[in-house]
């Protein structure tokens, strides 16, 4: 890893106060910031709401018993959705499921049902239909997965993501992670890696908030800065914060303050300051207070839908986007939309053929 602080006083500038903030946002303010903030308008699907993991702060996954949980949406639902999606002018399909969601017995006979052994197969032609009957240009976040089915799902996504939350092994053993075999730090950090190998333009980043130390912080900032460095493949990095909501393990948990998340997102700035990835907050969780992290070198709001909710965090809509643009302006900048996939990366090097055709479009 590249930069102009040890490990030691990252960790101690995540306990900056008053004068050390200060510095520390003074450090940041010397980095050449972006004139626009990024966002991507999208629809977001969940194809399963299923899924193996059991993590104590998640409200995604549902039970397989209840009648109201997506056991596995049908192609017509979903071309329903894009295509209503086209008339929003959206642009990014991003499909989302729960990880290994097919060791479920009713997820696996839904699937047999449709002709698939499994959910990959199942993914990999709801994009081949996204590209054929649509405009929208796929993005698939389901987990883990191996390099062959990375590999496959290559050919019909133009990015992909999972967050790598922290790269502690410590964490398996407390409320977070230890029901959730899926988020073992070592297993991720391998996806991520061998979706550099395979130059698939990716998204990751960190959880703040469930139990981790900021040592394991700065240590889980590094682990990905050490994939970028390698493979170029990570076009941006979320920052999010942990948000209790009813129902969940970790209801009663407290959530990162507002310094917090400051001191956060201006370390991952400082760490990624010398290259070109991009520092996402979710407004939607952060409504009140995202002005402040484009001063601390946030440059990309992320996806944003006029079409669906946000099914991670089903408790925070989505900002309109006049009221989005009014922030942003606001703090100096302009809003701009962008693909699923940076600039950078639309080139033969890291997509097919069809992909770049069908960017070339737009």
């Amino acid at each position: 890893m590249s930069c102009d602080f040890n490990k030691k006083e990252l960790i101690d500038f995540l306990s900056s106060q008053k004068g050390d903030l200060i510095k520390l946002l003074n450090l940041i303010k010397d980095i050449d910031f972006k004139n626009h903030i990024t966002f991507s308008k999208n629809v977001f699907i969940p194809l399963t709401e299923v899924c193996k993991n059991d993590c104590g702060y998640c409200s995604f996954k549902k039970d397989p018993n209840n009648e109201n949980t997506i056991i596995l949406k049908n192609k017509e639902e979903i071309l329903e959705l894009l295509k209503e999606a086209e008339k929003h002018g959206c642009k990014e399909a991003m499909f989302a499921f729960g990880e290994d969601a097919d060791y479920d017995p009713d997820v696996k006979k839904a699937l047999n049902n449709l002709g698939y052994s499994n959910m990959v197969e199942y993914i990999y032609d709801v994009c081949r239909l996204t590209l054929d009957e649509t405009t929208l240009l796929p993005h698939t976040n389901g987990g883990n997965f191996s390099y062959d089915a990375l590999e496959k799902l290559k050919a019909v996504n133009v990015s992909m993501g999972l967050m790598l939350e922290n790269s502690s092994t410590r964490l398996m053993n407390t409320v977070a992670h230890k029901n959730s075999p899926g988020k073992d730090p070592k297993i991720r950090l391998k996806t991520i890696a061998n979706a550099g190998k395979l130059r698939i333009p990716y998204t990751t980043g960190i959880l703040i908030g469930i139990g981790e130390t900021h040592e394991e912080i700065i240590d889980s900032l590094i682990a990905i800065k050490n994939l970028y460095d390698e493979y170029g493949h990570i076009q941006e990095i979320i920052v999010q914060n942990f948000t209790p909501v009813s129902g969940i393990e970790m209801e009663k948990y407290p959530e990162p303050s507002l310094f917090d998340m400051i001191r956060v997102v201006s370390i991952a700035k400082l760490i990624f300051k010398d290259t070109d990835v991009s520092i996402q907050v979710p407004p939607n969780l952060n409504l009140d207070s995202s002005q402040i992290f484009l001063l601390c070198g946030c440059d990309d709001w992320g996806g944003i839908s006029p079409l669906t909710k946000d099914y991670v965090n089903p408790d925070s809509p989505w900002p309109e986007l006049y009221y989005l643009e009014k922030l942003t302006n606001d703090a100096g900048f302009k809003l701009k939309e962008r693909l699923a996939i940076y600039e950078k990366y639309i080139n033969k090097e890291w997509l097919n053929k069809e992909l770049l055709d069908k960017i070339n479009k737009f």
